[in-house]
Parts: C-alpha cells; sequence; structure tokens
C-alpha cells in the first residue's frame, strides 16, 4: 500500500487555509506553487506556504484525517498548526527531501 501524507496550505498572510491528501508531498506542494491546476482552490487564493504536514504509511489512514481535520474548525486547525509550527514558517524546505533514504 502507498503512504499517505496529509498537509495544510496557506497564503503569505496566513488567512486561509486549505487542507489536503497526498500520496507524494514533495511533488504535490510543488504542483501547488506552480499552479498546476488554474483554477483550483489553492491556485486562486494563492496557497502556496505548507505549515503542517502528517504521514501515515497507508493512503487510507491519511484520507481518514483528512476528513476529521476539514470537519474540524478553523481554530482547531489554527491551534493544530501552531503546536508544531507557532511561527507558520513554510515548512517545504523540511520536506523536499522526504523519499531520499539518506533523509
Amino acid at each position: 500500500m502507498k503512504p499517505g501524507f496529509i498537509y495544510i496550505m496557506t497564503n503569505k498572510n496566513n488567512t486561509t487555509l486549505y487542507v489536503g491528501v497526498t500520496s507524494n508531498l514533495p511533488e504535490r506542494v510543488i504542483e501547488h506553487r506552480q499552479n498546476k491546476y488554474q483554477n483550483s482552490f489553492t491556485s486562486r487564493y494563492n496557497l502556496y506556504k505548507l505549515v503542517y504536514w502528517e504521514s501515515f504509511q497507508e493512503i487510507g489512514d491519511a484520507i481518514a484525517r483528512e476528513k476529521q481535520i476539514k470537519a474540524s474548525s478553523r481554530r482547531k486547525k489554527i491551534d493544530l498548526i501552531q503546536s508544531t509550527n507557532p511561527d507558520w514558517k513554510d515548512l517545504y524546505d523540511d520536506i523536499k527531501d522526504i523519499f531520499d533514504p539518506f533523509y
């Protein structure tokens, strides 16, 4: 089974949040940044900053977690981000080599 990731993207002012799921987090973040899907929510609201992520051994677990986070309030999403990333730093550099065996 494939691994899975859930992630939260935001804009430069941290005003809009997007929760997503993927099997390849570095590639997916790059797709968001390059506007691969020009009519997508992340493209329309310029959500290019990765501020939170979790990894799972199986994609099904990531999908379940994504649904749980999406169903939660904005306040809970903000609290989740701030629990591991209080400065709302862009975490892309931390995950870009996540599939490198020497990471």
